[in-house]
Protein backbone atom coordinates (compact mmCIF):
# COMPACT_ATOMS: atom_id res chain seq x y z
CA UNK A 1 0.00 0.00 0.00
CA UNK A 2 2.90 2.08 0.61
CA UNK A 3 4.36 2.02 -2.97
CA UNK A 4 0.86 2.43 -4.46
CA UNK A 5 0.02 6.05 -1.92
CA UNK A 6 3.10 7.10 -2.65
CA UNK A 7 2.76 6.56 -6.62
CA UNK A 8 -1.14 8.39 -6.28
CA UNK A 9 0.47 11.35 -4.39
CA UNK A 10 3.56 11.90 -7.35
CA UNK A 11 0.57 11.20 -9.79
CA UNK A 12 -1.48 14.10 -8.15
CA UNK A 13 1.32 16.38 -7.67
CA UNK A 14 2.23 16.50 -11.39
CA UNK A 15 -1.38 15.97 -12.65
CA UNK A 16 -1.29 18.11 -15.79
CA UNK A 17 1.69 19.38 -16.01
CA UNK A 18 4.33 17.40 -18.96
CA UNK A 19 6.01 14.56 -16.58
CA UNK A 20 2.12 13.25 -16.11
CA UNK A 21 2.82 10.47 -18.51
CA UNK A 22 5.63 9.03 -17.12
CA UNK A 23 4.03 8.71 -13.57
CA UNK A 24 0.88 7.31 -15.23
CA UNK A 25 3.15 5.00 -16.95
CA UNK A 26 4.66 3.63 -14.14
CA UNK A 27 1.52 3.37 -11.77
CA UNK A 28 -0.34 1.89 -14.50
CA UNK A 29 2.36 -1.20 -15.21
CA UNK A 30 1.85 -2.11 -11.55
CA UNK A 31 -1.72 -1.67 -11.27
CA UNK A 32 -5.27 -1.15 -13.12
CA UNK A 33 -5.39 2.24 -14.94
CA UNK A 34 -7.57 4.78 -13.21
CA UNK A 35 -10.12 5.26 -15.75
CA UNK A 36 -12.00 2.35 -16.64
CA UNK A 37 -15.59 1.64 -18.33
CA UNK A 38 -18.53 2.34 -16.63
CA UNK A 39 -21.08 2.63 -19.54
CA UNK A 40 -23.83 -0.40 -20.88
CA UNK A 41 -22.14 0.36 -24.14
CA UNK A 42 -18.85 -0.79 -23.89
CA UNK A 43 -17.74 -4.32 -24.51
CA UNK A 44 -15.66 -4.77 -21.16
CA UNK A 45 -13.31 -7.76 -20.79
CA UNK A 46 -10.37 -8.20 -18.25
CA UNK A 47 -7.79 -7.77 -20.48
CA UNK A 48 -6.20 -4.18 -21.67
CA UNK A 49 -3.16 -3.24 -23.94
CA UNK A 50 -0.39 -3.68 -21.40
CA UNK A 51 -1.83 -7.44 -20.40
CA UNK A 52 -1.87 -8.60 -23.97
CA UNK A 53 1.82 -7.34 -24.28
CA UNK A 54 2.84 -9.23 -20.91
CA UNK A 55 1.39 -12.58 -22.57
CA UNK A 56 3.54 -12.13 -25.57
CA UNK A 57 6.40 -11.38 -22.94
CA UNK A 58 5.52 -14.79 -21.00
CA UNK A 59 5.80 -17.03 -24.39
CA UNK A 60 9.11 -15.30 -25.27
CA UNK A 61 10.70 -15.31 -21.94
CA UNK A 62 11.73 -19.90 -22.54
CA UNK A 63 13.17 -18.39 -25.30
CA UNK A 64 15.40 -15.97 -23.80
CA UNK A 65 16.83 -18.11 -21.27
CA UNK A 66 17.33 -20.61 -23.64
CA UNK A 67 18.77 -18.32 -25.38
CA UNK A 68 21.53 -17.59 -22.83
CA UNK A 69 22.53 -21.25 -22.34
CA UNK A 70 23.15 -21.60 -25.99
CA UNK A 71 25.46 -18.50 -26.05
CA UNK A 72 27.30 -20.43 -23.39
CA UNK A 73 26.71 -23.76 -25.37
CA UNK A 74 28.01 -22.40 -28.50
CA UNK A 75 31.42 -21.50 -26.70
CA UNK A 76 32.32 -24.32 -25.66
CA UNK A 77 31.34 -26.58 -28.44
CA UNK A 78 33.62 -24.49 -30.35
CA UNK A 79 36.02 -24.85 -28.12
CA UNK A 80 35.79 -28.78 -27.95
CA UNK A 81 33.52 -30.51 -30.76
CA UNK A 82 33.03 -33.78 -28.49
CA UNK A 83 30.22 -31.86 -26.51
CA UNK A 84 28.37 -31.54 -29.57
CA UNK A 85 27.91 -35.71 -29.56
CA UNK A 86 25.96 -35.10 -26.49
CA UNK A 87 24.49 -32.00 -26.30
CA UNK A 88 21.62 -32.52 -23.56
CA UNK A 89 24.12 -33.53 -21.31
CA UNK A 90 26.43 -30.35 -21.44
CA UNK A 91 23.60 -27.81 -22.57
CA UNK A 92 22.03 -26.84 -18.82
CA UNK A 93 24.92 -25.79 -17.43
CA UNK A 94 25.79 -22.91 -14.74
CA UNK A 95 28.75 -22.09 -16.85
CA UNK A 96 26.97 -21.59 -19.80
CA UNK A 97 24.16 -19.78 -18.27
CA UNK A 98 26.86 -17.70 -16.83
CA UNK A 99 28.01 -16.41 -20.23
CA UNK A 100 24.60 -15.92 -21.61
CA UNK A 101 23.71 -13.91 -18.38
CA UNK A 102 27.10 -11.63 -19.56
CA UNK A 103 26.29 -11.47 -23.24
CA UNK A 104 22.53 -11.51 -23.26
CA UNK A 105 21.12 -9.41 -20.53
CA UNK A 106 22.66 -5.85 -21.22
CA UNK A 107 21.71 -6.49 -24.86
CA UNK A 108 18.01 -6.65 -22.77
CA UNK A 109 18.62 -3.60 -20.94
CA UNK A 110 19.96 -1.43 -23.46
CA UNK A 111 16.90 -2.20 -25.80
CA UNK A 112 14.81 -1.82 -22.89
CA UNK A 113 16.50 1.25 -21.44
CA UNK A 114 16.42 3.08 -24.75
CA UNK A 115 13.31 2.37 -26.43
CA UNK A 116 11.70 2.98 -23.18
CA UNK A 117 13.45 6.20 -22.77
CA UNK A 118 12.15 7.56 -26.33
CA UNK A 119 8.96 6.78 -25.60
CA UNK A 120 8.78 8.56 -22.48
CA UNK A 121 10.05 11.62 -24.33
CA UNK A 122 7.87 11.82 -27.33
CA UNK A 123 5.33 10.96 -24.51
CA UNK A 124 6.57 14.19 -22.36
CA UNK A 125 6.34 16.55 -25.65
CA UNK A 126 2.91 15.32 -27.11
CA UNK A 127 1.23 15.42 -24.03
CA UNK A 128 0.06 11.94 -24.05
CA UNK A 129 0.17 8.74 -22.16
CA UNK A 130 3.26 6.47 -22.58
CA UNK A 131 2.42 3.64 -25.05
CA UNK A 132 2.95 0.40 -24.49
CA UNK A 133 3.66 -1.10 -27.70
CA UNK A 134 7.70 -0.77 -26.63
CA UNK A 135 7.24 -3.60 -23.65
CA UNK A 136 7.19 -6.35 -26.73
CA UNK A 137 9.61 -4.84 -29.24
CA UNK A 138 11.87 -3.94 -26.43
CA UNK A 139 12.15 -8.28 -25.82
CA UNK A 140 11.96 -9.15 -29.42
CA UNK A 141 14.75 -6.74 -30.14
CA UNK A 142 17.44 -8.98 -28.44
CA UNK A 143 16.25 -12.17 -29.22
CA UNK A 144 17.19 -11.56 -33.34
CA UNK A 145 20.14 -10.04 -33.19
CA UNK A 146 23.51 -11.81 -32.86
CA UNK A 147 25.00 -12.30 -29.30
CA UNK A 148 28.11 -10.04 -30.26
CA UNK A 149 26.23 -7.05 -31.27
CA UNK A 150 27.56 -4.05 -29.55
CA UNK A 151 25.72 -2.25 -27.35
CA UNK A 152 25.92 1.31 -28.92
CA UNK A 153 25.16 0.12 -31.79
CA UNK A 154 22.12 -1.57 -30.78
CA UNK A 155 21.33 1.78 -29.15
CA UNK A 156 21.51 3.42 -32.27
CA UNK A 157 19.54 1.22 -33.91
CA UNK A 158 16.57 1.69 -31.27
CA UNK A 159 16.28 5.04 -31.59
CA UNK A 160 15.94 4.89 -35.13
CA UNK A 161 13.65 1.82 -35.09
CA UNK A 162 11.20 3.68 -32.34
CA UNK A 163 11.34 7.52 -33.82
CA UNK A 164 11.45 6.22 -37.97
CA UNK A 165 9.58 2.98 -37.65
CA UNK A 166 6.68 3.99 -34.87
CA UNK A 167 6.48 7.64 -33.79
CA UNK A 168 6.64 9.20 -37.18
CA UNK A 169 3.29 7.26 -38.18
CA UNK A 170 1.65 8.14 -34.59
CA UNK A 171 2.52 5.57 -32.17
CA UNK A 172 1.29 2.56 -31.35
CA UNK A 173 -1.17 1.13 -33.57
CA UNK A 174 -0.67 3.37 -36.32
CA UNK A 175 2.86 1.92 -37.69
CA UNK A 176 3.10 0.07 -40.95
CA UNK A 177 6.03 -1.83 -40.58
CA UNK A 178 7.41 -4.29 -37.40
CA UNK A 179 9.27 -1.98 -35.08
CA UNK A 180 11.64 -4.86 -34.03
CA UNK A 181 12.24 -5.80 -37.69
CA UNK A 182 13.02 -2.15 -38.41
CA UNK A 183 15.50 -2.17 -36.02
CA UNK A 184 16.79 -5.48 -37.44
CA UNK A 185 16.46 -3.92 -41.01
CA UNK A 186 17.87 -0.73 -39.69
CA UNK A 187 21.15 -2.78 -38.30
CA UNK A 188 21.58 -4.95 -41.14
CA UNK A 189 21.71 -2.39 -43.97
CA UNK A 190 24.28 0.32 -41.61
CA UNK A 191 26.31 -2.46 -40.48
CA UNK A 192 25.97 -5.42 -43.14
CA UNK A 193 29.54 -7.09 -41.82
CA UNK A 194 28.08 -7.41 -38.28
CA UNK A 195 24.85 -8.41 -39.78
CA UNK A 196 25.98 -10.74 -42.52
CA UNK A 197 23.72 -13.93 -41.22
CA UNK A 198 26.50 -16.43 -42.23
CA UNK A 199 28.91 -16.34 -38.98
CA UNK A 200 28.22 -16.67 -35.17
CA UNK A 201 30.22 -15.25 -32.70
CA UNK A 202 31.58 -17.28 -29.20
CA UNK A 203 32.84 -15.17 -26.01
CA UNK A 204 35.85 -16.41 -25.25
CA UNK A 205 35.85 -16.89 -21.60
CA UNK A 206 38.91 -18.92 -21.26
CA UNK A 207 40.95 -15.99 -22.21
CA UNK A 208 42.20 -15.14 -18.59
CA UNK A 209 43.33 -11.54 -19.55
CA UNK A 210 40.18 -10.89 -19.48
CA UNK A 211 39.64 -9.35 -23.12
CA UNK A 212 36.62 -9.24 -25.78
CA UNK A 213 38.14 -12.12 -27.73
CA UNK A 214 35.77 -14.03 -29.65
CA UNK A 215 35.78 -17.00 -31.99
CA UNK A 216 33.91 -16.56 -35.16
CA UNK A 217 32.61 -19.45 -37.45
CA UNK A 218 29.48 -20.49 -39.37
CA UNK A 219 25.92 -20.56 -38.50
CA UNK A 220 23.63 -23.28 -40.00
CA UNK A 221 22.86 -21.47 -42.88
CA UNK A 222 26.12 -19.87 -43.72
CA UNK A 223 27.05 -24.16 -43.86
CA UNK A 224 23.99 -24.31 -46.42
CA UNK A 225 24.64 -21.70 -48.33
CA UNK A 226 28.03 -22.34 -48.95
CA UNK A 227 27.28 -25.81 -49.65
CA UNK A 228 29.69 -27.39 -46.21
CA UNK A 229 29.04 -30.07 -44.25
CA UNK A 230 26.03 -29.51 -41.63
CA UNK A 231 27.27 -31.56 -38.63
CA UNK A 232 23.47 -31.10 -36.80
CA UNK A 233 21.10 -33.31 -36.80
CA UNK A 234 17.48 -33.02 -36.96
CA UNK A 235 16.82 -33.16 -33.47
CA UNK A 236 19.41 -30.51 -33.17
CA UNK A 237 18.31 -28.24 -35.65
CA UNK A 238 14.49 -28.96 -33.84
CA UNK A 239 15.54 -28.46 -30.14
CA UNK A 240 17.83 -25.48 -31.01
CA UNK A 241 21.42 -27.03 -30.33
CA UNK A 242 22.71 -25.20 -33.10
CA UNK A 243 24.56 -21.49 -33.64
CA UNK A 244 22.30 -18.44 -34.54
CA UNK A 245 20.42 -15.13 -32.95
CA UNK A 246 19.80 -15.94 -29.56
CA UNK A 247 15.88 -16.41 -29.66
CA UNK A 248 15.58 -18.15 -33.01
CA UNK A 249 17.01 -21.99 -32.62
CA UNK A 250 14.80 -23.60 -30.89
CA UNK A 251 11.64 -24.32 -33.01
CA UNK A 252 10.40 -26.44 -30.14
CA UNK A 253 10.24 -23.53 -27.61
CA UNK A 254 8.80 -21.36 -30.22
CA UNK A 255 5.79 -23.82 -30.89
CA UNK A 256 5.24 -23.84 -27.20
CA UNK A 257 4.91 -20.01 -27.47
CA UNK A 258 2.71 -20.29 -30.60
CA UNK A 259 0.45 -22.67 -28.96
CA UNK A 260 -0.07 -20.30 -26.04
CA UNK A 261 -0.43 -17.19 -28.00
CA UNK A 262 -2.66 -19.41 -30.01
CA UNK A 263 -4.27 -20.28 -27.09
CA UNK A 264 -4.50 -16.98 -25.27
CA UNK A 265 -6.19 -15.80 -29.06
CA UNK A 266 -3.44 -13.23 -29.41
CA UNK A 267 -1.52 -14.90 -31.85
CA UNK A 268 -3.63 -15.88 -35.24
CA UNK A 269 -3.43 -19.31 -36.30
CA UNK A 270 -4.08 -18.47 -39.89
CA UNK A 271 -0.80 -16.27 -40.27
CA UNK A 272 1.42 -18.93 -37.99
CA UNK A 273 0.01 -21.70 -40.33
CA UNK A 274 0.42 -19.95 -43.88
CA UNK A 275 4.16 -18.64 -43.25
CA UNK A 276 5.14 -22.58 -42.68
CA UNK A 277 3.14 -24.14 -45.54
CA UNK A 278 4.40 -20.64 -47.53
CA UNK A 279 7.99 -21.64 -46.81
CA UNK A 280 7.35 -25.06 -46.95
CA UNK A 281 6.20 -24.51 -51.04
CA UNK A 282 8.51 -22.61 -51.84
CA UNK A 283 11.48 -25.58 -50.44
CA UNK A 284 9.60 -28.21 -51.85
CA UNK A 285 9.94 -26.08 -55.67
CA UNK A 286 13.81 -26.11 -54.42
CA UNK A 287 14.11 -29.61 -53.97
CA UNK A 288 12.44 -30.01 -57.57
CA UNK A 289 14.43 -28.19 -59.46
CA UNK A 290 17.58 -29.98 -58.07
CA UNK A 291 16.16 -33.44 -58.63
CA UNK A 292 15.71 -32.36 -62.24
CA UNK A 293 19.29 -31.60 -62.35
CA UNK A 294 18.20 -28.08 -63.78
CA UNK A 295 20.91 -26.62 -61.21
CA UNK A 296 24.33 -28.10 -60.97
CA UNK A 297 26.54 -28.23 -57.49
CA UNK A 298 28.46 -25.59 -58.76
CA UNK A 299 26.36 -22.82 -58.44
CA UNK A 300 26.22 -20.72 -55.46
CA UNK A 301 22.56 -21.04 -55.03
CA UNK A 302 23.10 -25.34 -54.57
CA UNK A 303 23.76 -25.88 -51.19
CA UNK A 304 20.25 -23.65 -49.67
CA UNK A 305 18.26 -25.17 -52.75
CA UNK A 306 19.19 -28.57 -51.80
CA UNK A 307 17.86 -28.40 -48.19
CA UNK A 308 15.09 -29.86 -47.57
CA UNK A 309 12.09 -28.12 -47.47
CA UNK A 310 11.21 -29.30 -44.21
CA UNK A 311 14.45 -28.58 -42.76
CA UNK A 312 14.37 -25.37 -44.01
CA UNK A 313 11.18 -24.47 -41.12
CA UNK A 314 13.55 -25.55 -38.76
CA UNK A 315 16.42 -23.34 -39.48
CA UNK A 316 17.17 -19.86 -39.33
CA UNK A 317 14.64 -17.46 -37.75
CA UNK A 318 11.48 -18.55 -40.14
CA UNK A 319 9.70 -19.93 -36.97
CA UNK A 320 10.44 -17.17 -34.79
CA UNK A 321 9.67 -14.75 -37.52
CA UNK A 322 5.99 -16.93 -38.07
CA UNK A 323 5.00 -16.78 -34.93
CA UNK A 324 6.52 -13.74 -32.89
CA UNK A 325 6.65 -11.42 -35.88
CA UNK A 326 4.39 -11.79 -38.88
CA UNK A 327 1.54 -12.05 -36.52
CA UNK A 328 1.64 -8.43 -35.07
CA UNK A 329 -1.86 -6.99 -34.80
CA UNK A 330 -1.11 -4.10 -36.26
CA UNK A 331 1.27 -4.75 -39.48
CA UNK A 332 -0.52 -8.03 -40.78
CA UNK A 333 -3.48 -8.29 -41.89
CA UNK A 334 -6.80 -7.75 -40.86
CA UNK A 335 -9.29 -10.43 -43.07
CA UNK A 336 -9.13 -14.29 -42.03
CA UNK A 337 -8.81 -14.73 -46.40
CA UNK A 338 -6.07 -11.95 -45.84
CA UNK A 339 -4.04 -13.12 -43.11
CA UNK A 340 -4.14 -16.57 -45.50
CA UNK A 341 -2.55 -14.77 -48.60
CA UNK A 342 -0.31 -12.65 -46.40
CA UNK A 343 1.26 -15.38 -44.13
CA UNK A 344 1.58 -17.93 -47.23
CA UNK A 345 3.35 -15.06 -49.31
CA UNK A 346 5.89 -14.00 -46.16
CA UNK A 347 6.96 -17.82 -45.78
CA UNK A 348 6.92 -18.45 -49.36
CA UNK A 349 9.22 -14.76 -49.88
CA UNK A 350 11.29 -16.19 -47.05
CA UNK A 351 12.49 -18.98 -48.44
CA UNK A 352 13.48 -17.25 -51.80
CA UNK A 353 15.26 -14.43 -50.48
CA UNK A 354 17.19 -17.25 -48.27
CA UNK A 355 18.30 -19.42 -51.53
CA UNK A 356 19.05 -16.19 -54.22
CA UNK A 357 20.91 -14.12 -51.58
CA UNK A 358 23.86 -16.45 -50.45
CA UNK A 359 25.54 -13.30 -48.84
CA UNK A 360 22.82 -12.81 -46.35
CA UNK A 361 21.17 -16.30 -46.15
CA UNK A 362 18.02 -14.88 -43.99
CA UNK A 363 15.12 -13.27 -45.69
CA UNK A 364 12.55 -13.73 -43.03
CA UNK A 365 13.03 -10.30 -41.82
CA UNK A 366 12.59 -8.50 -45.33
CA UNK A 367 10.01 -10.56 -46.47
CA UNK A 368 7.62 -9.68 -43.14
CA UNK A 369 8.56 -5.90 -43.54
CA UNK A 370 7.34 -6.60 -47.32
CA UNK A 371 4.12 -8.09 -46.58
CA UNK A 372 3.70 -5.56 -43.97
CA UNK A 373 3.69 -2.35 -46.84
CA UNK A 374 1.36 -4.95 -49.04
CA UNK A 375 -0.96 -6.28 -45.79
CA UNK A 376 -3.30 -2.89 -46.16
CA UNK A 377 -3.51 -4.00 -49.94
CA UNK A 378 -4.23 -7.33 -49.37
CA UNK A 379 -6.90 -6.31 -47.07
CA UNK A 380 -8.55 -3.75 -49.30
CA UNK A 381 -8.67 -6.24 -52.17
CA UNK A 382 -10.36 -8.95 -50.21
CA UNK A 383 -12.98 -6.74 -48.63
CA UNK A 384 -13.71 -5.44 -52.53
CA UNK A 385 -14.43 -9.28 -53.32
CA UNK A 386 -16.35 -9.80 -50.30
CA UNK A 387 -18.48 -6.46 -51.22
CA UNK A 388 -19.06 -7.66 -55.19
CA UNK A 389 -19.80 -10.93 -54.12
CA UNK A 390 -22.70 -9.63 -51.78
CA UNK A 391 -24.09 -7.27 -54.45
CA UNK A 392 -24.30 -10.38 -57.26
CA UNK A 393 -26.62 -11.77 -54.26
CA UNK A 394 -28.58 -8.85 -53.86
CA UNK A 395 -29.07 -8.55 -58.07
CA UNK A 396 -30.21 -12.36 -57.79
CA UNK A 397 -32.61 -11.84 -55.23
CA UNK A 398 -34.03 -9.07 -56.78
CA UNK A 399 -34.39 -10.37 -60.03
Amino acid sequence: MGLKQNLHNLKEKYKGTKMAPAFNAIHTFLYLPNEVTHGGTHIKAADDLKRTMNIVIMALIPCLIFGMFNAGYQHYAAIDGSLRAAPLANFFTLDNLWIGVIKVLPLVIVSYGIGLLVEFIFAVIKGHEVEEGYLVTGMLVPLIVPVDTPLWMLAVAVVFGVVIGKEVFGGTGMNILNPALTIRAFLFFAYPTWMSGDKVWVYDAVNKAGTADAISGETILGSYAQNHEVVYTLWDKFFGFIPGSIGETSTFLILLGAAFLIFTKIGSWRIILSTFLGAAVMGFIFNQIVAADIITESSKFYGLMNTVWYEHLLIGGLAFGAVFMATDPVTAAQTNKGKWIYGFLAGFLAIMIRVFNPAYPEGVMLAILLMNVFAPTIDHYVVQGNIKKRLKRTKVKTA
